[in-house]
């Protein structure tokens, strides 16, 4: 007896997310159709044109967002950006340096140096 190996595939949304660029940016091919497995490793591979043009200039998803400002999503909602951003409009907040910014930078080194803490602190409890 052979198995059946069904394709996998995904909705859109989980795609552009696995992707890491906005869904309502993306061709309406893309947005409207489904996205196989083969078809997600294609594009991470060889990313076409749009895809390229996407991740350089957005708009980018509010992980993507966050991630290249440095602070968290919450960081983000707690600064009043709620939206989708571009990269022009993320460097421009590079470059003014808002207070909020600023502020949720500090908190964001302050959780990473806290994870380290106790990651050091559990690998010496493990040699113990």
């Amino acid at each position: 007896m052979t198995s059946h190996q069904s394709t996998q595939t995904m909705k859109p949304a989980t795609a552009a997310k696995k992707l890491g660029v906005y869904l309502e940016a993306t061709p309406a091919e893309f947005r409207e159709g489904v996205v196989s497995r083969a078809e997600l490793n294609a594009l991470q591979a060889d990313p076409p044109q749009w895809l390229r043009d996407l991740r350089r200039d957005g708009p980018h998803p509010r992980p993507v967002v966050a991630a290249k400002l440095g602070v968290s999503i919450s960081g983000l909602a707690r600064g009043g950006i709620t939206e989708p951003l571009t990269t022009e409009q993320i460097e421009a907040l590079k470059q003014e340096r808002p207070e909020w910014l600023e502020r949720e930078r500090a908190t964001q080194a302050e959780v990473r140096k806290e994870a380290a803490r106790l990651k050091q602190r559990k690998a010496e409890s493990a040699d113990d």
